[in-house]
């Protein structure tokens, strides 16, 4: 078992290892008093882990009552929202009650975006049950839904209560989406130097060894947050490999799953880093590369230049006719570099054939 702190304002710990689910209620009481919680799952995880995290926060003395909606990332939109938002008041939910996020990243995001909207701002907490969410969208506090423009474009910063990430929910996972959270992963390998890269790259990573990966990652991102929790400089640079990769989302209609679109979008932008000459070692490129198909995990996409820089337009990191994009410099070495948006054509090519 493994506790990160994450001290921002107010701070909360993330809590790693296994059977969290089970003991979530006693854990929370450290915490939270007892008061209601509303647990908002999908219909995937809700069958999986439900009845488990309901018995445990009642027998904690929670009040409990629970909303499911249906998964997948095109449910991650204001329809859903709406749906939770009423739930919420029909329950007669208060400042001083609490929400669950139950799930995955899509699930995260919108429990965390219905915290931060209801009566101004209600607590929640955390309780990813996929790769992904546990190495990065539980952590940090970014809520958010999609919109027909592009993904994410709603959304609140509101950090949670707590995490608790149950090691155990992975060993339910199929090996695509266990691939899918490690994409973000390397993102966090590339970011943060050759400790963590050398376990993605050199075969250590395993997915049964997976609670010290998450730990590291966590490790690195709450140490971001802390410096730049609303996203003013620093914290951009979670973003390394995203552009390209909301692109690809959006191209396939939500479709590719994120992960794989991250992984796709982070060999893009390293290979354009290479051949641009904004990375001095190309082979650092080729490392990154390899790294992500050694996991089963996509270095191209069908989709071409135009349409990619197309659907990129939308993206939040623009800002007039400039936007920012998280550049590979070597691996432990990324930076931010403002573009015009009339050269993201050109930058997205240069690296989009493998």
């Amino acid at each position: 078992m493994r506790t990160i702190p994450v001290n921002t304002n107010p701070p909360y710990a993330v809590t790693i290892g296994p059977g969290l689910l089970k003991d979530c209620g006693a854990r929370l009481r450290e915490t939270i008093p007892p008061c209601r919680m509303a647990v908002v799952t999908d219909s995937v995880v809700g069958a999986l882990y439900l009845e488990t995290v309901q018995e445990s926060l009642k027998a904690a003395g929670y009040g409990v009552s629970a909303c499911e909606f249906p998964a997948g990332e095109e449910n991650k939109n204001f329809h859903t929202l709406s749906d939770i938002l009423e739930f919420l008041a029909k329950e007669r939910l208060t400042r001083t009650d609490c929400l669950v996020a139950l799930g995955g990243g899509v699930v995260g995001d919108m429990a965390g975006f219905a915290a931060a909207c209801y009566l101004r701002g209600i607590r929640y907490v955390q309780m990813p049950t996929t790769l992904l969410a546990a190495v990065d969208s539980s952590v940090g506090g970014k809520t958010a839904i999609d919109l027909r423009a592009g993904k994410n474009l709603a959304g609140a910063f509101l950090q949670p209560a707590a995490v608790l990430c149950d090691t155990e929910c992975l060993n339910t996972l199929p090996q695509p989406v266990l691939a899918g959270g490690a994409a973000e992963a390397v993102k966090t390998a590339v970011l943060s130097g050759a400790g963590l890269f050398d376990r993605m790259e050199d075969g250590g990573f395993r997915f049964l060894e997976l609670e010290p990966v998450i730990a590291a990652c966590v490790q690195y991102k709450a140490g971001v947050v802390e410096r730049d929790e609303k996203e003013q400089g620093e914290r951009k640079l979670l973003n390394l490999g995203h552009t390209v990769g909301h692109a690809i989302e959006k191209c396939s209609g939500y479709t590719i799953p994120h992960g794989h679109a991250v992984a796709a979008g982070l060999a893009i932008i390293s290979r354009s880093a290479a051949r641009l000459g904004w990375m001095p070692e190309a082979r650092d490129a080729r490392r990154i590369c390899s790294a992500l198909a050694d996991l089963g995990l996509p270095v191209s996409t069908e989709f071409s230049p135009e349409a990619l820089a197309e659907a990129a337009l939308a993206d939040k990191k623009r800002a007039g006719d400039s936007i920012t994009i998280v550049v590979p410099k070597s691996i432990g070495a990324c930076e931010l570099m403002q573009i015009p948006v009339s050269e993201l054509l050109f930058v997205i090519g240069t690296g989009w054939e493998a």
